[in-house]
């Protein structure tokens, strides 16, 4: 269906017919003329719209593709009224005056946002805020949790047997234990630790199947997730669940223990029957079934606890494509206050470890304000000043003889002030403003002690030296999380979906299927993005993915059903990277179809970043019942007939065409219904050309080469890591970022440190006001107080 504003270029010589002017004279030979006579009472002198045309003229379409709308279109009850050099006229005026990114730059003075911390930046920043406070955890190369077996229930270094790295927790010993000529059978303990990585943010949980006694610490060392050390009846399972931060290493440890049994020691030694052992570690990730935790989310290192916010927020603002926190609200302050509650009262009852201040210790009010201080620093991202320091932690420590009282009053002063809550508006700053930037560019959370030590010596004042510490902290887990949150939003699955099929149909394709199609969707985007050459076009044209025993079965491909997961080459004829990846292939499809308009509108919207207006209203497929001759190709043509459907579908279904021959669950094929499926299609450039292509294939090497891809890439990359619009940069920066992309080979990794590097050190236009809080927000007076 039309887009919001294509619709409205296509009426922009509507009054033709609708107020029955005559059509343009000779005279008229400006384009500016042309749109002043006719179209300036319905769409405003700068398009801004009307009471009968609401909707501004703006929109990402090209001169081109402009005054070909308009002559398909103009007006809609008639159209080809405007052709010709009258067309190229109006849509070249239209473009440059109020249509183009240039022209809203210009007219609309786009700047940079002042903003609040976004929910994910909240949670990820509190959890470094707290963990500066704590020895670093480690994330090595190696995989697996390392196991330490005892040759007795009880764990004595002076009884350990076998100390080795096992890549999972997944063991039947049977009657005879982990090794007959070391163990006995009867009586054997190991103790399995390490770090567990968990993938996405949410609530996992884990299971512990055993049928001895078994306990499980996960991120908390002192107290255990599961204990099940004293069973009860025939009970195997225990488990529990645990809310984790996605992109962080958790330290993790199982013990599992065989006392005793089967065996008399008394003297008439009575014998009774040997009993089997076995033990396995599972888990649930959110919206997933379960199974055993994988080798690649597994680290013998171990890891640091980290403190996990479980507050809940209300959502953030997405409303122009991407996550800000530009807006305030009752929820969102009571929410913020909620959440410093939860870290005080963490942070107090973990004082000991934290700041070394003991009940009976001598110096314990020293330490605490000592902490007060450090955490107020690290807090506000910069070195406190006298005055800060006096307002946030000496005030409250003289003002209560209770110390724990001032410590708390302290902590909750700081996590409520705007100086925590609110992002470093634009660039420019010193130092200290760019170390933040970096750090939540990259990160979502605080600068690191290298960064914070850098902007000390003032050594962030230089593009090179900013590009430096980018490199050096984009390999860290929280910048892998967060390029993973844009590759899932990127793709329209950051939700996990709903992906069931028609049984009748499509036979084996079950939950644990679903599951092993987003995990080989995982590891082909890790593969790519982290690879050595780290090419934005292998994600399109590769001819290879990650596939495990049970889905290679499922689509034909050869492995033993128990392989683990491995890069399996394809058919490159067929197969062309995300395009005809299987899981994205079962998402924009139905449960019985294939949906050549979903795929055409992922490609024009996430592939292209064109914009698309959802359809005037709810349009349900035609049946394929109803018309149990027609291919799915032929229906779509069939429904997306209408003229007022055709502006979009124009556009959306040559590319959706060229995904056919991939059925609903993205399994390869040649017919439809007897027929020999059409993959035929055009790709409709900027400049009007309309590139043929025949198939998956060929239809990747257009997107690949295309530079309206590697525009769009660029832009949404740079709107998800930096959380501003790339026009507030000043209207080159797009062009400049892409032709650095292609200069350096398209290279993901190096388009991420120059996106860090222009928004932390280029200078900016004015930053704009602050979000306006809803009514009664207690944040709008400390934001105006805090930022004098």
């Amino acid at each position: 269906m039309p887009s919001p504003s294509f619709r409205m270029v296509a009426c922009v010589l509507a009054l033709v017919a609708t107020a029955g002017l005559a059509p343009a004279k000779a005279e008229e030979s400006s384009g500016e003329e042309i749109y002043r006579k006719r179209c300036l009472n319905c769409h405003g002198a700068n398009g801004e719209g009307s009471d009968e045309y609401p909707r501004a003229l703006l929109g990402d379409r090209s001169v081109a593709q402009l005054s070909g709308l308009i002559a398909k279109t103009m007006p809609e009850d008639d159209p080809g009224t405007c052709v010709g050099p009258e067309a190229d006229k109006v849509a070249a005026y239209i473009f440059d005056a109020f249509y183009s990114q240039a022209a809203q730059a210009r007219s609309q003075n786009v700047r940079v946002e002042l903003s609040r911390l976004t929910v994910r930046q909240y949670r990820n920043a509190v959890a470094d805020l707290v963990g500066t406070f704590r020895a670093p955890g480690s994330w090595d190369d190696k995989r697996g949790l390392r196991g330490q077996y005892f040759k007795s229930r009880r764990f004595r270094d002076g009884e350990r047997v076998i100390d080795r790295v096992d890549p999972t927790v997944h063991f039947d010993f049977g009657l005879v234990g982990p090794d007959p000529a070391k163990f006995e059978p009867d009586q054997f303990s190991i103790r399995w630790e390490g770090s567990v990585l968990a993938p996405e943010t949410g609530e996992y949980e884990f299971i512990v199947r055993a049928d001895h006694a078994a306990r499980l610490w996960v991120n908390d060392v002192r107290k255990p997730l599961v204990d099940a050390t004293v069973r009860s009846g025939d009970d195997t399972e225990y488990k529990a669940s645990i809310t984790l931060l996605g992109g962080r290493a958790y330290p993790i440890k199982l013990e599992f223990s065989k006392a005793k049994q089967g065996v008399d020691d008394s003297k008439e030694k009575k014998n009774f029957p040997p009993v089997k052992a076995s033990v396995s570690l599972e888990w649930k990730l959110p919206h997933r079934p379960v199974e055993i935790i994988p080798e690649r989310n597994l680290s013998p290192a171990k890891g640091s606890e980290t403190f996990v916010v479980e507050t809940a927020f209300p959502p953030d603002d997405r409303s122009v494509g991407y996550e800000r926190g530009t807006t305030i609200s009752k929820a969102w302050d009571l929410a913020t206050t909620d959440a410093a509650i939860e870290a005080a009262a963490y942070i107090s009852a973990r004082l000991p470890e934290l700041a070394g201040a003991r009940e009976d210790s001598k110096d314990r009010a020293e330490k605490l304000r000592d902490f007060c201080n450090r955490f107020a620093e690290r807090a506000f991202r910069r070195p406190l000043t006298p005055e800060l320091k006096q307002a946030f932690v000496d005030r409250q420590f003289e003002a209560s003889k209770d110390l724990d009282l001032a410590f708390k009053r302290s902590i909750l002063l700081v996590l409520k002030s705007p100086r925590f809550l609110y992002r470093e508006p634009g660039t420019g700053g010193d130092d200290y403003d760019v170390a933040s930037r970096i750090s939540f560019g990259l990160w979502d959370s605080l600068p690191d002690k290298p960064l914070l030590e850098a902007a000390a010596a003032g050594k962030l004042k230089t593009r090179e030296e900013v590009v430096a510490q980018a490199e050096r902290m984009l390999p860290d887990l929280r910048s892998r999380s967060k390029v993973r949150d844009f590759f899932l939003q990127w793709l329209r699955v950051e939700q996990v979906p709903d992906l069931a099929k028609d049984a009748a149909l499509y036979a084996g394709f079950d939950a644990t299927i679903a599951s092993d199609l987003r995990t080989s969707l995982d590891l082909f985007l890790d593969d790519v993005v982290w690879g050595d050459e780290s090419d934005f076009r292998r994600l399109l044209l590769a001819d290879a993915t990650y596939l495990n025993g049970r889905l290679a079965k499922f689509y034909g491909a050869e492995l033993p059903q128990d392989a683990p997961f491995q890069k399996v080459g394809l058919n490159p004829k067929e197969r062309a990277g995300l395009l005809t990846h299987p899981y994205l292939m079962a998402n924009f499809a139905y449960t019985a179809t294939s949906s050549p308009i979903h795929r055409g509108v992922f490609l024009s919207r996430s592939v292209l970043g064109r914009v698309l207006r959802p359809p005037p209203e709810a349009v349900a497929p035609l049946a394929p019942d109803l018309h149990k001759d027609l291919t799915t190709r032929e229906r779509v043509a069939l429904q997306t007939s209408p003229a007022a459907c055709k502006t979009c579908h124009n556009m959306i279904n040559p590319l959706g065409f060229g995904l056919e021959q991939f059925d609903a669950v993205g399994r390869y094929r040649t017919e439809e219904k007897g027929k020999p499926i059409d993959a035929t299609g055009t790709l409709e450039t900027r400049s009007g050309e309309s590139l043929p292509y025949s198939g998956a294939r060929e239809l990747a090497n257009l997107l690949a080469e295309s530079e309206e891809t590697h525009s769009a890439f660029v832009q949404q990359l740079f709107h998800h890591m930096i959380k501003q619009p790339i026009r507030a940069y000043g209207i080159q920066e797009s062009l400049k970022l892409r032709r650095g992309f292609a200069e350096n080979k398209f290279s993901i990794r190096k388009l991420l440190v120059a996106i860090v590097a222009d928004s932390a050190i280029r200078p900016a236009p004015p930053v704009a006001s602050a979000p306006n809080p809803g009514n009664g927000s207690s944040s709008s007076g400390a934001v105006k107080a805090s930022l004098r």
